[in-house]
């Protein structure tokens, strides 16, 4: 099979900066640590997936000292996400991997049901799609398969609004790419969201 790389947008699990929506029900420290979990299981389970080079994109960069004390798994590669919206630094990101012909998978950390399986799948898909995703519940998406690249499926869009997901599909199909539509998931982003955590998750019960 083609390589595809696994990009995984990640802020810093540091308290009152990462899950800030999940404060209210955990704290700021105990939705630092649900962070940090789903940081680490994130990138095992990318990992797992063995399609490709699995990228942490990392905001602050990881000299920042917000990173301190977060132990990565070995052999991924780290890069910094940048300034700009999220738009910004997506396209930036995608921009760079078309000039060398890779398949891409992006993905961030919120998505719970992410696993190595459901990334195999979606780089399968790629085989035979320009593009694959994953829509969520909320109206998002945990993952944008790609095989080309164009800004305007980046640029000017609402984010963290229900309607990027919709958005989204109808740029690809403007564009006229082939597109792969996978199971729809679930995010944790809200305290509502935290009874969706696997079992393995249940010390995070609501407060």
């Amino acid at each position: 099979m083609k390589t595809t790389r696994t990009i995984i947008f990640a802020k810093a699990p540091l308290a009152g900066f990462a899950k800030t929506r999940l404060i209210p029900a955990l704290g700021q420290e105990g939705a630092a640590a649900l962070a940090r979990n789903m940081l680490i299981d994130t990138l095992h389970e990318a990992i797992s997936a063995d399609i490709g080079v699995v990228e942490l994109c990392v905001t602050p960069t990881i000299q920042d000292s917000a990173w301190q004390g977060v132990t990565l798994p070995t052999g991924i590669e780290i890069s910094d996400q940048g300034e700009g919206d999220l738009g910004e630094r997506l396209s930036r990101s995608v921009a760079r991997l078309a000039l060398n012909g890779e398949s891409v998978l992006l993905i961030g950390t919120d998505c719970v049901e992410m696993t190595g399986s459901l990334l195999r799948n979606a780089a399968q898909a790629l085989l035979e799609h320009d593009s694959a995703i994953h829509c969520t519940t909320d109206g998002g998406y945990a993952l944008l398969g790609l095989n080309r690249y164009n800004p305007l499926l980046f640029s000017d869009m609402p984010w963290s609004s229900n309607d990027v997901a919709s958005l989204t599909l109808d740029r690809i199909r403007k564009f006229g790419w082939s597109l792969h539509v996978g199971e729809v998931l679930r995010d944790v982003d809200e305290p509502q969201d935290l009874e969706f955590l696997p079992k393995k998750w249940g010390v995070y019960a609501v407060a």
